[in-house]
């Protein structure tokens, strides 16, 4: 019942982000002209993203961009648990963002307002975090099932993309709240496909040419990712955030008044390639002459597809709030259309240009997200293009094998990855990645100055109940340990309480654990030692306390058990 309540709020969430963004399109283009070039391409991409920026800073006042990457780290390093504001503040900043023109995707920000909603509704009623998780899946795949009305895409998206590990019978909620958000999409959108197409049935001839395809994609996939990333780091060197916006917001303005294939989301765009329409005009620098050209084709959509990722990247960077899994769509639609026409224009064969822009589609969705299986079922529900399903297929196997020969993660999981937090499929590792060292940490232990005596340290072991006593400075640095059966032959004689110094006793203790350690290092720690006990200093070298090995055993096989089952 929760997962329906999940679903038909998510869906209802996607419905409104779409009207959002229509209506700010057509208020926009009401008062200039709609054909031919828009010279306001060059402004109003920079307006959005500032008043998305003013609204994050000001009202928001916490940052929501990346919203996939950001529910994955909710779900690795705080429970589940996602703000209430991310239940509303996404779908308003991308639908201002994208609504004047900021060339990103929707999808992104409404999987993070649909994981939000499962995750405020299952922290409303108290849930544990195995059902909250499941919640926040269900909002994500409602999500995706809204926006494009494709429930099968919504759960494989959730399973494969987000890495949940759930047993088979939990996907019975992620499917329920699918289907309730599909039904609501199809009741406020209809039921037409995201992308109606001109679809050929599949030859088997033009495998050659789907592989081709395919390994091209994942080369193309590379490159979207890694220069996604290096922009991203380049732009963080900007510290004062209005500099960086104007910065931006130019190039943005000038990328988008050249290429305006480039503005917004871009599905408009890739209409006539899908239905073998005219392409229209390319660009108010081309003659008509050197427009009708065939290479000048290839080369200026080649162009928009290389353009598209720094495009994506200055929207993001510049203050704008939107995903990369659209830009994704858009450029292998592109990729697809380009070799289609470079293999016809060099006499090779003709090839139907629906098909290959849809699987285009596809397979850099699997290899930038690296989710083939999310990639095939989207492409085939929102373009209702099952005949494609062969090529679908082999297209996005390709391109996910291609690129993991260089790149093991995808997009949105990279730099979580490269930090320890992200949870896979693998259940140990999982649990690792859930488990802290600040909830570990006993702080019951009586610590004895490094300058005092045999005399205090006996004090101080008659009023404690633990068999180690940690040794520290005056400024509470830490500078070793002192264990009980060390000193049990001279505890007793107080003619030594006066001689002996704690600096003669001190040892060195197996290994000390940092405050911020990961938990895969904690636990290499003691099985490198044996140690059961390890103490734990801040990035100051300042004793914290102790962690237990046997305290970590018992929270790992509680939290097993929760990550594994129902």
């Amino acid at each position: 019942m929760l997962s329906i309540v999940v679903g038909l709020l998510s869906g209802l969430a996607a419905v409104v982000l779409k009207y959002a963004v229509e209506l700010i399109q057509r208020w926009l283009s009401a008062g200039f002209a709609d054909h031919g070039y828009n010279w306001f391409y060059l402004v109003t991409p920079g307006v959005g993203m500032l008043i998305s920026l003013l609204l994050v800073k000001f009202v928001i006042k916490n940052n929501i961009g990346h919203g996939v990457t950001r529910v994955l780290r909710a779900i690795s390093r705080n429970e589940a648990r996602i703000p209430k504001h991310n239940t509303w503040s996404s779908v308003v900043t991308s639908s201002v963002t994208i609504g004047f023109g900021g060339s990103v995707g929707a999808e992104a920000p409404i999987v993070y307002t649909g994981a939000a909603i499962g995750s405020n509704v299952a922290k409303l009623l108290g849930l544990s975090y195995k059902q909250m998780t499941i919640m926040l899946g269900c909002g994500a795949a409602g999500a995706v099932a809204g926006i494009f009305k494709a429930p099968i895409a919504g759960v494989l998206f959730t399973l494969e993309i987000l890495m949940f590990n759930i047993s088979v019978t939990s996907i019975l909620p992620l499917l329920f709240s699918s289907v309730t958000a599909t039904m609501v999409s199809y009741l406020f959108l209809g039921k037409d496909v995201v992308f109606p197409n001109a679809v050929d049935s599949f030859a088997l001839s033009n495998i050659p040419y789907y592989i081709i395809l395919g390994i091209a994609c994942g080369f193309i996939s590379l490159y979207f990712l890694r220069t996604t990333l290096r922009v991203e780091d380049k732009l963080k060197r900007f510290k004062n955030p209005y500099t960086k916006w104007s910065f931006c917001a130019v190039l943005l303005g000038v990328m988008i008044f050249l290429f305006p294939q480039l503005y917004g989301e871009g599905y408009n765009s890739l209409l006539p390639m899908l239905n073998n329409e005219p392409i229209g005009s390319v660009g108010m620098f081309l003659p008509d002459r050197l427009a009708a050209d065939r290479w000048i084709i290839i080369l200026f959509f080649t162009a928009v597809m290389l353009a598209k990722v720094y495009a994506t990247a200055f929207t993001n960077g510049g203050g704008g709030v939107g995903g990369t899994f659209g830009p994704t769509l858009f450029t292998g639609a592109i990729a697809g259309f380009v070799l289609v026409r470079l293999l016809e224009i060099c006499g090779v064969d003709t090839l139907p240009e629906a098909n290959f822009v849809l699987v285009g589609m596809a397979g850099l969705m699997a290899g930038v997200m690296q989710a083939p299986l999310t990639a095939i079922f989207l492409i085939a529900e929102i373009s209702g293009g099952y005949v494609l399903m062969f090529p679908l297929m082999i297209v996005s196997a390709i391109s996910f094998a291609t690129i993991r020969m260089f790149e093991q993660y995808s997009i949105y999981t990279k730099r979580i990855a490269a930090s320890g937090e992200l949870l896979t499929h693998d259940s140990d590792q999982a649990v690792l990645t859930l488990l802290k060292i600040s909830d570990f940490i006993e702080t019951d232990f009586s610590p004895v100055g490094i300058d005092k005596k045999l005399g205090d340290l006996v004090e101080i072991i008659s009023s404690s109940n633990r068999n180690i006593i940690p040794v520290v400075d005056d400024e509470g640095i830490y500078q070793g340990l002192v264990f009980v059966d060390d000193v049990r032959n001279i505890m007793f004689n107080s003619d030594l309480y006066d001689k002996v110094t704690i600096k003669e006793i001190v040892k060195d203790s197996p290994s000390v654990l940092s405050s911020k350690e990961k938990m895969e290092s904690v636990m290499n720690k003691f099985e490198s030692t044996e140690a059961w006990n390890l103490p734990v200093l801040d990035e100051q070298g300042r004793y914290l306390g102790f962690v237990s090995k046997s305290q970590i055993f018992t929270s790992y096989r509680e939290q097993l058990h929760q990550v594994s089952h129902d």
